[in-house]
């Protein structure tokens, strides 16, 4: 069942018929604006098989002052036998915005995760708007992955070497399941590494966003095999 409103709209896309299918999110109006509090709900049961994407990128943008920061709540959680990709389009910071991205994923042991999450700080030749992003991702019960991270004016000593070392674009994946490819540099600044758990993360910056796609985009994929071939 699909169920969305302006401006989350959700459209089945891809060949029907078949255990797998594909959603892309569409934005139905401008934004997240200062004051937007906006939420998203996932439920992939066992033996499903989901892919969510976007047909466009998602531009935080400045609002009245007045008002609190926008905020995007992602919830998903995948039986087991169930499978989930999510790989929207980046998030892109526009100059003067103020956002928050919360995401919370559970996925039941046996349940397969390929879970993407990019980031662009501020449209071209514009300074970054602040974003905050927060994400947990459990697994059998258990905390896989919990990360936060935060950009702009608001965050000190974000370009710095402890963060982004000056980067414009960074990018995550995180797999989890019962099969995982082995940890290996991705090139450039990306790399796979494993998590104390059944995962694997993947992490990436770079200069602009197709810097952070080159070394991201081969593990975005619903396997036919075990996610072990991505190791080749």
């Amino acid at each position: 069942m699909l169920r969305g409103e302006s401006p989350l709209l959700l459209r089945r896309t891809g060949r029907r018929g078949g255990g797998d299918l594909t959603v892309h999110l569409v934005g139905g109006a401008a934004g997240p604006l200062r004051g937007d509090d906006l939420r998203l709900d996932i439920e992939v049961g066992p033996g499903a098989r989901l892919t969510v994407r976007s047909v466009a990128a998602q531009l935080a943008l400045p609002g009245r002052l007045e008002l609190p920061a926008s905020r995007l709540a992602v919830r998903a959680t995948v039986a087991a036998g169930g499978t989930l990709l999510w790989a929207p389009e980046p998030l892109i910071a526009a100059a003067g915005c103020h956002h928050l991205a919360a995401t919370e994923v559970t996925v039941e042991r046996g349940g397969t995760l390929i879970w993407r999450d990019d980031l662009v700080c501020g449209r071209h030749a514009e300074p970054s708007g602040t974003v905050k992003t927060e994400v947990l991702i459990r697994y059998g019960g258990k905390a896989l992955y919990r990360h936060e991270l935060a950009i702009g004016p608001s965050a000190p000593g974000w370009s710095g070497p402890a963060v982004l070392g000056g980067g414009r674009a960074a990018g995550t994946v995180v797999l989890a399941g019962p099969s995982l490819p082995d940890a290996r540099l991705l090139g450039g600044d990306a790399v796979l590494m494993p998590l104390a758990g059944p995962g694997m993360l993947a992490s990436a910056v770079g200069p602009d966003i197709r810097a952070v796609a080159a070394a991201l985009d081969p593990l975005c994929v619903l396997p036919c095999l075990p996610l072990e071939s991505l190791a080749a």
